[in-house]
């Protein structure tokens, strides 16, 4: 790992001035770190987040959740609001990785890092969530599907931090996430399908594509690029997903309120 200077700011702003060429945000560092051991990134400073004041679970007024960026994944887990209007992000979780992971791994940290494996990001994607973004330009916001552009790739600006997550009610809407590993139930899922059934079904697939992709059926998977890997070849992920699909809206069907 090569020589970095480490910059903990008390404020957003102060975090946003700090970025800059050579720069890397550090969130909980559980991607990052294991990046830069391998030489994949090289960054000459790294700016921690973590005595910003962005750690949180709360019910917004219209009855949505916001998350703050910094909420580690175990927090949002075990959360109360979570578990009650939004059951099927705690299940969901509870297989995402492993505890030690979970207890460092932020919520922000891990939508920025853009892995296609990850769980939450198509889950995310189906419930119509956004993230809130500040940047040296003030903020904006931005759907969960519109923050990634391929494998390992954000559309944040330079510059740009994530600082809140906002999740609309589920109301009764029914919603289920099922994913396929190929050894213990925790390791990266060959597959990915988040489902949420109301007058506008959507349907999230990831691991099979080198984003969250939405499709409309299980009829669009038969044109639909699928990333062969480790985890199975590309065909048998096609297959995988027309299985996981068909069992991901039968479970959001019977979540229906």
């Amino acid at each position: 790992m090569t020589p970095f200077e480490l910059l903990q700011p008390h404020t957003v702003g102060e975090a946003l001035a700090c970025l800059g060429e050579g720069a890397r945000p550090f969130a909980g560092g559980t991607a990052l770190m294991l990046m830069m051991k391998a030489g994949v990134l090289r960054p000459a400073r790294l700016v921690s987040l973590h005595r910003l004041n962005l750690a949180g679970v709360q019910l917004n007024p219209d009855g949505g959740l916001r998350v703050g960026a910094m909420t580690s994944l175990s927090a949002l887990e075990r959360s109360p609001e979570v578990r009650k209007g939004w059951p099927v992000i705690a299940r969901t979780l509870r297989t995402l990785s492993n505890v030690r992971v979970r207890n460092v791994a932020t919520v922000g940290g891990a939508l920025a890092h853009a892995d296609p494996h990850m769980d939450l990001p198509p889950l995310l994607s189906a419930l119509g969530a956004q993230v809130k973004i500040a940047g040296k330009g003030g903020e904006r916001s931005l759907p969960v599907e519109d923050l990634y552009a391929g494998y390992l790739e954000n559309t944040l600006k330079d510059g740009e931090l994530i600082t809140h997550l906002d999740v609309p009610p589920l109301g009764k809407r029914g919603a289920a996430y099922l994913k396929c590993t190929t050894r213990s139930a925790d390791d990266w899922p060959a597959v990915g399908v988040a489902v949420v059934l109301s007058d506008e079904t959507r349907i999230f697939i990831s691991a099979a594509t080198d984003r969250p992709v939405r499709i409309a059926d299980e009829s669009a998977l038969a044109g639909l690029k699928i990333e062969g890997d480790l985890h199975g070849s590309a065909d048998y992920k096609r297959q995988l997903l027309r299985v996981y699909l068909r069992r991901a809206i039968d479970e959001a069907r019977s979540a229906v309120h």
